[in-house]
C-alpha cells in the first residue's frame, strides 16, 4: 500500500537494538509500498533529520537512556507533527496513556506478525489510530466521567453575545454593540444553537 498520492511510504526506524533495526528495515525494504529513508539508533540521531520529512516513523519505546517520551517532547511541538507508530515489546497502561496524549497515532507490539505491523503502518500514514486491544481498557478506566464538564465551552463572543442578548436587544442592535454585520451576529447565534442544542433564541 502507498500513500493516498500513490507515492511510497517514506519511513524512520529508530531502535537501539541493532540486530532488531536491521532485521526489521530488511523487512521494510522487501515491501513494495514502503521506502526506509532513515535508521537510527538514539532519538537525537533522528530529530537531526526530521528535515527529510517521513511519512511514519517507527519508534521503540526503551532506548537505553532514552524514552520514546523524550521524542514526542521534542518533535510535537511543530506545526505538522509527525506521525509516530510506537513499535515496542511492551509497555504498562500508564506509559501507553502518556504516549496516546503525546500524540502517538499507535502503538504495536512486536511479536505481532510482519503482515500486521506492515498494515498498521498503512493506516497510520493514512490517518488512522491503531492501537493495541490490551491498552484499551487502561485508557477508558483513566476517563473520569466526573472530570467531564457537561457545559458547552463557549467563546469570549459567544458570551458577549448571550449577555445583550439577556438584555432583549435585537439583531441590529446587537451587531452595533458587537461592531459586526448582522449577517456575522446570525452565525454566531447558529453556533450558539448548536453548541447548546437549543432552536430559538428564547430558549437560548
Amino acid at each position: 500500500m502507498s500513500t493516498p498520492q500513490g507515492e511510497n511510504i517514506r519511513l524512520f526506524v529508530v531502535d537501539d537494538h541493532a540486530l532488531f533495526r536491521e532485521g526489521l528495515v530488511h523487512l521494510l525494504k522487501s515491501h513494495p509500498g514502503f521506502e526506509v529513508i532513515g535508521t537510527y539508533s538514539t532519538i537525537a540521531g533522528a530529530l537531526s533529520e526530521v528535515n527529510k520529512k517521513p511519512d511514519v516513523v517507527l519508534l521503540d519505546v526503551d532506548l537505553g537512556a532514552e524514552r520514546a517520551l523524550d521524542f514526542l517532547k521534542d518533535n510535537q511541538s511543530g506545526e505538522a507533527p509527525l506521525k509516530i507508530l510506537i513499535v515496542t515489546a511492551g509497555i504498562s497502561d500508564q506509559e501507553a496513556m502518556q504516549l496516546v496524549h503525546a500524540g502517538v497515532r499507535g502503538i504495536f507490539h512486536k511479536h505481532n506478525a510482519p503482515e500486521a505491523l506492515c498494515a498498521a503502518i498503512c493506516r497510520v500514514a493514512v490517518g488512522d489510530v491503531v492501537l493495541e486491544p490490551d491498552y484499551l481498557k487502561g485508557l477508558f478506566a483513566a476517563v473520569d466521567p466526573k472530570s467531564v464538564d457537561p457545559r458547552p465551552q463557549l467563546s469570549e463572543r459567544e458570551l458577549f453575545l448571550l449577555r445583550v442578548l439577556l438584555q432583549g436587544l435585537s439583531n441590529k442592535e446587537i451587531a452595533s454593540a458587537m461592531h459586526l454585520s448582522e449577517g456575522s451576529v446570525k452565525a454566531i447565534l447558529r453556533a450558539l444553537f448548536d453548541k447548546t442544542g437549543v432552536r430559538s433564541r428564547s430558549q437560548l
